[in-house]
């Protein structure tokens, strides 16, 4: 099958809901994937911050044909080694006590919706909403898409189910004037990925972190994006001297196997038990193990430390682009190899992106015309100094 019949095929019978480049890749190796014509481009998406380790790296493939042939999936009605291995390497290396195993970034935080509602429900109180940010991005299932900010997404699909409230990111006051009586927790992204790159403040994380004691209401750090080392820490809440009462994980955990993950202190932890919530799915044999694998590899390559290195040296060639084109590059936001370029307005970012696929360098737009660098962490210097070289012709065009 060549490539014209891959893209009909799927044109035809798949439902139209992503908007697609006219490529169908074939295979990858190392932070390079390579198209059905046998054309290279770096790819600085992993997937939108899943491929943690790449294409083909023999640590993963080698994990995951090694479980294949062992059990991809019994059911969660018996244990498996690799879910409570990876249970324990979670909670060994965070700030949780208990580890829940979900499917995805929306099913992990659905789940802690349900932990942070029923936790006071076992405790005898009404509290059940949720304060979120405007621009966040939560999932989109109808109680994820309920929690974004965004209401492009909730108008189609109105009524969502109630009970959450969107307020000004970065702006302690609005969340103070939204606490009532029946706020229950303030779920939060420490970096708002698809919102644009958008960096929470110290000072506005630690005063939520004191309003949450104040108010006995719980701290949800949604970390699907920033979690699993992508800021240069194992997870994004360490960079604040803060720890949230629940975490949730997802894209990078497994490195392109699906696995999501609700991590929790073990107070807040005690309030599901069986019936409460559940998964077919989740936690599978597999998908523990492909996690193992990725953790296990960010520790013993120290990828995490190299993570803070790159982005460093990754967001000072930004801002040197940003000196050079002034007219084009509005913002440089981001931590370790989570990055964002604001393009002014004018500029059109999907320009940009389609201008750089074109030379062989995979990124995207995203938020307020922002361009997002969301690479392996394997990706190299001289693989971050090519893209950046390929930014400069780019604008230099424009």
């Amino acid at each position: 099958m060549d490539s014209r019949e891959s893209i009909h095929l799927a044109d035809s019978y798949y439902m139209n809901t992503f908007s697609r480049f006219p490529i169908v890749f074939e295979y990858g190796k190392g932070c390079t994937l390579y198209d059905a014509e046998d054309k290279a481009y770096t790819d600085f998406l992993a997937g939108i911050a899943v491929n943690t380790l790449g294409y083909d790296h023999p640590a993963l493939t080698g994990t995951i044909e090694e479980q294949c042939h062992k059990l991809l999936h019994c059911s969660n009605l018996f244990y498996t080694k690799s879910q409570s291995k990876l249970a324990h390497m979670l909670v060994e290396h965070s700030c949780a006590d208990r580890v829940f195993f979900a499917n995805s970034g929306a099913e992990a935080n659905e789940g802690a919706i349900k932990l942070a509602r029923m936790f006071f429900y076992k405790k005898g109180m009404h509290k059940y909403e949720i304060i979120t940010a405007c621009n966040s991005f939560h999932g989109r299932t109808l109680a994820t898409l309920a929690a974004t900010g965004q209401k492009k997404y909730h108008i189609p699909l109105s009524p969502l189910p109630s009970g959450f409230i969107s307020v000004p990111f970065n702006d302690i006051g609005a969340i103070e004037s939204a606490i009532t009586d029946e706020t229950c927790a303030i779920m939060i992204e420490p970096i708002q990925g698809e919102g644009g790159i958008i960096e929470a403040e110290r000072k506005y994380i630690t005063a939520l972190h004191r309003l949450c004691e104040k108010h006995d209401i719980l701290l949800i750090f949604d970390e699907i994006q920033t979690g699993i080392g992508r800021t240069g820490k194992l997870f994004a809440y360490e960079h604040y001297g803060i720890e949230p009462h629940i975490l949730t994980l997802a894209k990078g955990l497994g490195g392109g196997v699906p696995i999501g993950a609700v991590l929790a202190k073990k107070e807040v932890a005690e309030a599901f038990e069986p019936g409460d919530h559940g998964t077919t799915f989740g936690g599978n044999a597999l998908a523990c193990s492909a996690g193992i694998a990725v953790l296990n590899t960010l520790m013993e390559e120290k990828l995490i430390e190299e993570c803070a290195i790159k982005g460093d040296h990754f967001k000072m060639k930004l801002n040197s682009l940003k000196d050079s084109f002034p007219h084009i590059v509005k913002d440089v936001r981001g931590m370790g190899l989570m990055l964002g370029a604001q393009l002014h307005d004018g500029i059109k970012g999907g320009d940009v992106v389609k201008a750089a696929l074109d030379m062989g360098f995979i990124i995207n737009c995203t938020g307020d015309n922002t361009l997002r660098f969301v690479p392996p962490l394997i990706i190299s210097i001289d693989e971050i100094d090519r893209l950046i070289s390929v930014l400069e012709t780019i604008f230099n065009d424009i």
